[in-house]
């Protein structure tokens, strides 16, 4: 599927994948201990630790020859998934923790709690409705731009208009 949400979806979208990542974020990197970690079984997590590694989002290195032996380090773009995961525990904190936050994110220095916003890296202005919306983009294949219809303006390009949806071709 071209949409980039299925795109992610294919790479972490079951749950064992997020808790691995979410593992290696904090210097998890051996099989054993992710399994400790988790209690996840053998099989599953050979699988999942498989598909991360097949995604690009960690790599298996070798830490020892006899037995042979792996670790899984992350990948720059299983890295780039770190602000996702910091999302995901402000996300859950304000709508799923009635009593309270059980994990947060804090300054290693201060020990303030942050609260992430995702933001626009070209004018710092918070990415949030009404302002800010998808629309479809340059490579956008059909289904895309008709689910999609907005206006878009490509850095360095002139604006697009995208066509409007007809009834007859929904």
């Amino acid at each position: 599927m071209q949409c980039p949400v299925a795109r992610s979806l294919d790479r972490v979208g079951e749950w064992w994948s997020i808790l691995i990542l979410r593992d290696a974020m904090r210097g998890v990197t051996r099989f054993d201990d992710f399994q400790k970690s988790l209690g996840i079984a053998t099989a599953t997590l050979t699988r999942r630790l498989d598909n991360l590694v097949k995604a690009g989002m960690l790599e298996r290195r070798a830490y020892q020859e006899r037995p042979q032996r792996f670790e899984y380090v992350l990948t720059a773009c299983g890295e780039d998934f770190r602000p996702v995961i910091w999302s995901m525990i402000a996300w859950s904190n304000r709508h799923f923790a009635p009593e309270g936050p059980s994990l947060v994110i804090v300054d290693k220095e201060s020990g303030v709690w942050a609260d992430p916003v995702l933001v626009d890296r070209e004018t710092g202005n918070p990415l949030a409705k009404p302002q800010y919306d998808v629309a479809a983009g340059p490579a956008a294949g059909e289904t895309l731009r008709l689910r999609y219809p907005l206006r878009t303006e490509a850095p360095g390009t002139a604006l697009i208009e995208q066509p409007p949806i007809s009834t007859q071709e929904q």
